[in-house]
């Protein structure tokens, strides 16, 4: 099987290992010092939100650490993701939250939210399904809604592995990146390829600008 026809099930089936190899924490040891990382962006992607707003988490794994940061910020937030198991630990954990089982590129829950964050997630799309998911993502968020996610740093795709398995990413390059925002409305407030502060993430904030979603 195609690994990009796998990943679903790889991560139904590998959650609790990807749990505890993602850990729970948002810092990394780099050399002497701890580091922040994935903070420094979701400060930067909240900063952007209404107190108390709503978050889609597309993607959303175990929950851990992005979610529950989000939540204990006090964000209302609702995880998505197409890994029942991973579902079940984000329930488990954070019941306080929505969590729904669900394929990203299926997304209609038929309601806007004030930020989308798609964190090593939306990756593991084929290039196609990728640019499919901008309308989807756009139709999940409001006016001057956040949009932050992580993509690689160039076009193309790549294999790497998990638990002895292939796991599948994939990339467009940033104009594209840019110009599908572009078309759906949204502005770069910051995007950093292979940023060196985070592990190496090619991390996306955009914004929705703030006359579009009226214009439409």
């Amino acid at each position: 099987m195609d690994p990009a026809d796998r990943i679903i099930d790889l991560y139904q089936r590998r959650a609790r290992a990807w749990d505890e190899a993602r850990g729970q924490g948002l810092f990394e040891r780099a050399l002497l010092e701890r580091t922040l990382l994935e903070r420094a962006w979701l400060d930067r992607f909240t900063a952007l939100l209404p107190p108390g707003g709503t978050v889609l988490d597309v993607g959303c794994g175990s929950g851990e650490p992005i979610a529950r940061h989000l939540i204990a910020s006090r964000f209302a937030v609702t995880g998505v993701d197409a890994a029942a198991a991973m579902i079940e630990l984000c329930r488990s954990r954070l019941p306080s939250a929505t969590w729904l089982v669900g394929d990203m590129r299926e997304l209609a829950l038929g309601r806007r939210f004030d930020g989308l964050i798609a964190w090593d997630s939306f990756f593991h799309l084929r290039p196609q399904e990728q640019r499919a998911m901008f309308p989807v993502m756009a139709a999940h968020t409001g006016a001057n809604a956040v949009m932050m996610f992580t993509s690689g740093p160039s076009l193309g795709e790549a294999i790497g592995t998990f638990e002895g398995e292939p796991l599948y990413h994939a990339s467009l390059d940033a104009a594209e990146y840019r110009a599908l925002l572009d078309a759906q409305g949204f502005q770069v407030v910051a995007h950093i390829a292979d940023d060196p502060t985070c592990g190496g993430h090619t991390v996306w904030l955009a914004q929705r600008r703030h006359t579009e979603l009226g214009a439409r």
